[in-house]
């Protein structure tokens, strides 16, 4: 398999940023990791040779970023508003340096791919409904969709809000948005087992979103024994893969 160690310096963050890469063709994939988690955190835990099969075959490839929310999300020490401020030069990093960069690299014209566990299902749903011309294809699997549960109440904070997909969503009538989002298609799944509480109580609320605005959409309800575990997501991933090739989509 086609292997490789990358960085280069973001202008949007004035740091370098780290990421790796798996596999030599197909439809890009960008990996958003797990709270607070590493490039690394993809392969360490055993999910590109879980989904091995796909990347040999020159199906998909992964590129994963590292993370950015120790200075957003994550870090306690901001407001609200200053997280969220933070999110967003890390949303400009990835739409104005990461996927050029990777559409220059892979000469892949077509939309990308997201995907991403528990934090990471987070980012792959937020930005699939921010830049659904940029990602035609997520799969989010045992996340949560609220800001609130990084932030806390934000009383209304605009920045917050428009990373908060479960509020957002609601109110966003644009033609443009629910025209790429009903041809694009959303997979969003959760077990049902042990720490998954608060994100099958997200994905139920974010699907109720997905109906109101008549977006397609696959939520996924894994059952009891399902827990918020790599051990799952190494089953769900390939499977999920399994099905979009199936459509024709990688």
């Amino acid at each position: 398999m086609h292997f490789e160690r990358r960085s280069h310096w973001s202008g949007e963050l004035g740091r370098e940023m780290y990421f790796n890469i798996y596999g030599h063709a197909g439809k890009p994939i960008v990996v958003f990791p797990s709270s607070g988690g590493s490039q690394n955190e993809y392969g360490d835990f055993g999910m590109i040779e879980a989904c091995q099969h796909f990347i040999e075959r020159g199906l998909i490839q992964f590129y994963t970023p590292e993370s950015y929310d120790s200075e957003s999300w994550l870090n306690l020490g901001k407001s609200g508003h200053d997280m969220a401020l933070a999110h967003e030069a890390y949303d400009r990093y990835i739409v104005n340096e990461l996927t050029p960069l990777i559409r220059y690299e892979s000469g892949w014209q077509g939309g990308l791919a997201a995907t991403g566990c528990s934090m990471g299902a987070y980012h792959t749903v937020n930005f699939a409904l921010r830049h659904p011309d940029l990602f035609d294809l997520s799969i989010a699997l045992s996340g949560v969709y609220d800001a609130r549960f990084f932030t806390g109440e934000y009383f209304g904070d605009n920045a917050v809000y428009y990373n908060s997909p479960i509020d957002y969503l609601w109110n966003q009538n644009d033609p443009w948005f629910l025209y790429h989002y009903r041809k694009n298609r959303f997979i969003i799944a959760v077990g049902q087992g042990a720490w998954e509480e608060p994100h099958i109580a997200d994905t139920k609320r974010l699907e109720e979103a997905f109906a109101a605005k008549s977006i397609p959409a696959w939520f996924d309800y894994w059952g009891s024994d399902v827990a918020h575990d790599w051990d799952w997501w190494r089953q769900q991933m390939p499977y999920f893969l399994g099905k979009v090739e199936a459509e024709g989509r990688i």
